[in-house]
């Protein structure tokens, strides 16, 4: 314990992702936190305006760069105004993950007077039927369209993300075209994770097999990408990227969203290690209610074990893989939430490796 200790790496922190809302306006079938489905008759907590103050003042002392406000959906905090104009009185950038239902041109206006704001709204198809499947409201895709359509109109270029699944995968080169006619920036294609109710599409077998998935991959890097202007990011795991499309833009991954500098804020005020404190509580390290931001970020255990423990206590393939001092294992909620271990390989690397497919040239010899 004392080799560990002197081993602790020394971190700054740069980002705190802030999980306003306990409820959500959408019910999405692959969603890795589960919020609880939010109409105007049905609400659910959000976090305390003085508490968002109060934490958004500590950061600032110790020279947080950004915020990333997320959910549940950001949009329906109450005070969600209120909360964006403090983060500009500090002098903070914006980032904003969304599902677009509620970016209105006022609220849009708003977002893009953020510093350096960045939005990524999700849109899983650019046929209604299917992103209403996925997303389980009625006119949530016309919203989105025109969520999307109000923030590039206040000069900003959102990011799209679509989450990948069998229903949905004959529809990426389409995202691709809509996200170009809306004038959008990039597109990103997350794959979906075995967490919450991305668990129950697993066993349902809603989600692609690891072959279709890097094939997939192959297809965007290398075929796709060369058919638009707009940046495309497919979020597997480093390893299984050209070393020409290895970093991301604005992250994917815990090793390429900086671990080592983020932490979470939950709707309750609890500090965790992201949203997945929702599901896991071991990975809860804190109340902002009764704890410094300070003191968390530099005594809590679990970081603190993960700072002296990444990458060298990686297991499996994630030990074996030469890029592991990179990629940090690249989810470690995800490998945490699967087996109760901090140091769990990744599980697409894993169904790679059993398939035969991880890539030869990226394993320690």
């Amino acid at each position: 314990m004392e080799n560990e200790k002197s081993e602790q790496k020394e971190c700054h922190l740069n980002t705190i992702y802030f999980y306003l809302t306990e409820g959500c306006n959408l019910a999405c079938r692959h969603c890795w936190i589960a919020p609880k489905y939010q109409t105007g008759d049905h609400t659910y907590p959000s976090l305390d305006l003085d508490l968002f103050r109060s934490i958004l003042r500590q950061a600032k002392a110790m020279n947080v760069s950004s915020v990333k406000l997320t959910g549940g959906e950001p949009l329906i905090h109450p005070q969600i105004l209120e909360i964006m104009e403090l983060i500009r009185t500090e002098d903070i950038r914006l980032t904003m993950e969304t599902n677009g239902v509620l970016c209105t041109s006022e609220m849009a206006k708003e977002i893009s007077l953020g510093k350096n704001a960045f939005v990524s709204v999700s849109i899983d198809a650019a046929d209604p039927e299917i992103h209403e499947w996925v997303r389980g409201v009625k006119g949530s895709f016309d919203a989105a369209v025109e969520g999307v359509r109000n923030l590039v109109k206040y000069k900003m270029r959102p990011q799209i993300i679509m989450t990948i699944m069998r229903r949905n995968k004959h529809q990426m080169e389409a995202i691709v075209r809509l996200a170009e006619s809306l004038g959008a920036g990039s597109v990103k294609y997350n794959i979906l994770q075995p967490t919450a109710r991305g668990e129950t599409m697993h066993e349902q077998g809603e989600t692609l097999s690891i072959e279709e998935l890097m094939e997939l991959g192959n297809w965007v890097e290398n075929e796709l990408s060369k058919t638009t202007n707009l940046r495309l990011v497919y979020s597997h795991p480093i390893a299984f990227r050209p070393f020409s499309r290895m970093f991301g833009e604005n992250g994917d991954g815990c090793g390429l969203c900086g671990i080592f500098g983020i932490i979470g804020v939950l709707a309750s005020g609890k500090y965790a290690l992201c949203g997945i404190g929702e599901t896991v509580p071991e990975l809860i390290f804190g109340d902002a209610r009764t704890d410094r931001l300070e003191d968390v970020w530099k005594n809590s255990e679990v970081l603190n074990e993960i700072r002296s423990g990444l990458p060298k206590h990686l297991e499996g393939i994630c030990d074996e893989c030469v890029m592991k001092n990179i990629c940090l294992g690249n989810c470690i909620a995800q490998n945490y939430y699967r087996s109760k271990s901090l140091w769990a390989p990744y599980w697409y690397c894993e169904e790679a490796k059993k398939a035969g497919l991880f890539p030869e040239t990226r394993l320690r010899k």
